[in-house]
């Protein structure tokens, strides 16, 4: 077998689509503007910076280090931006990382470690609204939601699970990346949560975004979480956590609906009452109780054992909300449409490396996190953009296949007649 060797032929010849695209957006020029000026003997701007380390993803790689060890030939050969070192990279992330705040509750016994950073939230924001321009004008349903990074850092604290890592609270409009705070281990979704969220809601209505439905777990079933819920979206599905005041709600239902297999014994049923009536007599607001509904959903128990103040054997599942209008079934169907962020914190992990974070210290993850999920939030762009253009992809594609199917393109740059082409090799059905 005799062969031909080619230095000028580029591997991923589809990523001068995507870096094409990127500029005819200015997203560079966003990125220039919105972040911390650098000097003027730089070599790099932030725009060679953060399109090279995105670079990294669109090609299938999953660390900084992959740049100098297995790209570096490709993306050198792209004409639209400079190409740094990984530490280069790494390094200008690190300068821009915000220092953490240590945060100590009434009657708590630890400090709780988390990382804010507005400015590249509000970056993130401003990116989405550049890439989807009606998407936020509307009704936005919000999904909020921690999930756990376990990592073995140097200042990583151990989580409920009894592995180190951290527990960064995300927010997600559909399957975009809307707001990203990190917090060590030890601080569950539950802790100060209220103050998570009134930094989230007042950075989203900042930059126009108004939250006409929320949905989150029972982390958020607490009267401080809920009076800023309740202040900042127009309705709310919440998980409510089994307590004294729930049981007695609940065994006040008599009429029982059944759903669906009778045999199967699950059974739906409503109320209303007023939570958290102790909470707010001990911080003396009780004149901002309000009356809710209380959808429950119960389940025949296996081992028979009776609950004390229902005096059923069955469990429960209850969802609160501040909606009056939709059927328990809609309620219920409704609220379990928020599953699927579960789904999108396995893209952040697999796809954008969230389950390989690079640094040592939580505040400098942070910036990480953040940068990486403005990266899934231009790849969702990207898939929506491309698939309407080559036939072989869907917009509902992971990025692996994105990859195999449009960035792994073999190309190379050549002129003629004084103009430069990008040569594409092979049958692609691509329209320019």
């Amino acid at each position: 077998m005799k062969i031909q060797q080619s230095s000028r032929i580029n591997s991923f010849g589809g990523l001068n689509f995507v870096i094409e695209e990127l500029d005819r957006l200015k997203i560079g020029d966003l990125l220039n503007e919105d972040l911390p000026t650098l000097s003027k003997q730089s070599q790099y701007n932030w725009r060679d910076i953060l399109y090279s380390y995105w670079s990294v993803f669109f090609c299938g790689g999953d660390c900084a280090e992959d740049i100098s060890d297995n790209f570096k030939p490709s993306l050198s050969q792209v004409p639209y931006f400079s190409v740094p070192s990984p530490d280069r990279i790494l390094n200008r992330l690190k300068q821009i990382a915000v220092d953490s705040k240590f945060f100590k509750p009434n009657r708590a016994k630890f400090s709780h470690e988390f990382s804010i950073d507005p400015r590249l939230n509000n970056l993130n924001l401003k990116l989405l609204k550049r890439l989807f321009p009606s998407k936020f004008s509307g009704e936005n349903i919000l999904d909020y939601d921690n999930t756990i990074c376990f990592t073995g850092k140097e200042d990583a604290l151990k989580t409920y699970k009894s592995v180190t890592g951290y527990q960064p609270g995300v927010a997600f409009i559909g399957s975009k990346v809307v707001f990203v705070e990190n917090r060590n281990g030890n601080s569950t979704a539950h802790v100060l949560q209220e103050e998570t969220l009134k930094r989230m809601f007042e950075l989203l209505l900042k930059n126009d975004i108004k939250v006409s439905k929320f949905r989150a777990d029972s982390a958020s079933y607490n009267w401080k979480t809920i009076q800023i819920i309740d202040k900042y979206s127009d309705t709310f599905y919440v998980r409510a956590r089994m307590s004294q005041t729930l049981d007695k709600a609940i065994s006040k239902i008599k009429n029982w609906q059944s759903v669906g297999n009778p045999e199967n014994q699950i059974y739906r049923g409503e109320t209303t009452f007023i939570p958290f009536t102790r909470a707010a007599r001990g911080v003396k607001t009780t004149e901002r109780l309000k009356k809710y509904r209380l959808i429950v959903t119960k389940e025949k128990r296996r081992d028979g054992q009776v609950n004390l103040f229902t005096s059923e054997a069955f469990l429960y599942s209850s969802i609160m909300t501040n909606d009056m209008e939709k059927t328990m079934d809609e309620v219920v169907c409704f609220y379990n449409e928020r599953g699927a962020t579960e789904r999108e914190f396995e893209v952040l992990k697999y796809d954008f490396g969230w389950n390989k974070l690079p640094f040592s210290k939580l505040s400098q993850n942070n910036t990480y996190l953040l940068i990486t999920a403005i990266c899934k939030n231009i790849y969702h762009y990207l898939i929506q953009f491309f698939s309407k253009k080559v036939p072989n992809l869907k917009p509902t594609f992971r990025l692996k296949k994105f990859i195999f199917r449009f960035i792994t393109i073999p190309a190379k740059w050549v002129k003629h007649s004084r103009q430069t082409y990008l040569k594409i090799y092979g049958e692609i059905a691509f329209k320019t």
